[in-house]
């Protein structure tokens, strides 16, 4: 082999060997690049301080949902300021700061939506029902609705312009019965409070709150219930400071985990 023809040879040689860790190069770059455009795109994991506005009557269960948001996001915190939907819904349109809004009842959550302060379409998440709340042991021998207007009851019912109040009159008016309250309270848990410090007979409520109360009070059924079932609805806010967190939230919420949590309290599924 002559000289030139073994130079040639080993130019081949070299070629073909930097062609071939060329190649090695550019995949191990291209598998980087996979890899950080993947990195990349990946959803980030909800972080930081979740504020969720809710109904008084959604105080255990949403209570126990926020604990379980924690447990599966740590370096989150879920706030809750529970209340009169009503007067949260001012709130929020007042500039109060939050993420999520939780109401009872659609009339509530409209508020917050009319004044554009919602940063989606609200989706209900449960429905619950009205129980009449007495003290234990029922020694008013309660067993209607229409056993609350008798005389020598004294009977506790939430504002009309709360959810909880609205309910009740509807109830009312469905059976045609008129009542006159010893008082009005501005949340469904203040309502429930009179009877289990004895500082009221009965008091028309929210089954889950009977529920909650445990042996505190005694839960009696009535049929005109049925015609005063409330949808709760829950939204995203607008300009929420923590939107990620607060859609994860609501995920959470609407889930089978969280719906069981909810049912278990005695709401209603939607």
């Amino acid at each position: 082999m002559t000289r030139s023809a073994r130079r040639t040879r080993r130019t081949l040689q070299v070629t073909g060997a930097s062609g071939a860790a060329l190649l090695a190069l550019g995949a191990c770059s291209s598998g980087r690049s996979a890899s950080s455009d993947s990195s990349a795109s990946a959803p980030a994991k909800p972080s930081g301080t979740v504020t969720v506005f809710a109904a008084a009557s959604l105080k255990e269960s949403f209570t126990t949902l926020g604990r379980d948001f924690e447990e599966k996001y740590p370096g989150t915190k879920v706030t809750f300021s529970f209340g009169g939907s009503d007067s949260l819904a001012a709130s929020i349109t007042g500039g109060a700061p939050a993420d999520v809004f939780a109401s009872a009842s659609p009339g509530t959550m409209a508020i917050v939506t009319d004044a554009k302060d919602a940063a989606g379409t609200p989706a209900t998440f449960v429905r619950n029902q009205l129980q009449i709340a007495t003290l234990p042991g029922n020694p008013g021998r309660v067993t209607s609705l229409r056993d609350l207007t008798g005389s020598g009851l004294k009977v506790v019912l939430c504002d009309r312009e709360v959810p909880c109040g609205a309910a009740a009159q509807k109830a009312l008016d469905a059976g045609g019965l008129k009542l006159t309250p010893v008082s009005y309270e501005q949340d469904v848990k203040s309502a429930l409070t009179k009877v289990e410090l004895k500082e009221a007979d009965a008091a028309v409520v929210y089954r889950t709150d009977v529920k909650a109360a445990g042996d505190r009070v005694e839960g009696v059924e009535f049929p005109e219930s049925a015609e005063a079932v409330n949808d709760c609805p829950i939204v995203l806010l607008k300009d929420a400071p923590n939107e990620e967190a607060a859609k994860a939230f609501i995920e959470l919420v609407r889930s089978a985990d969280g719906q069981r949590v909810l049912t278990a309290a005695g709401f209603l599924k939607p």
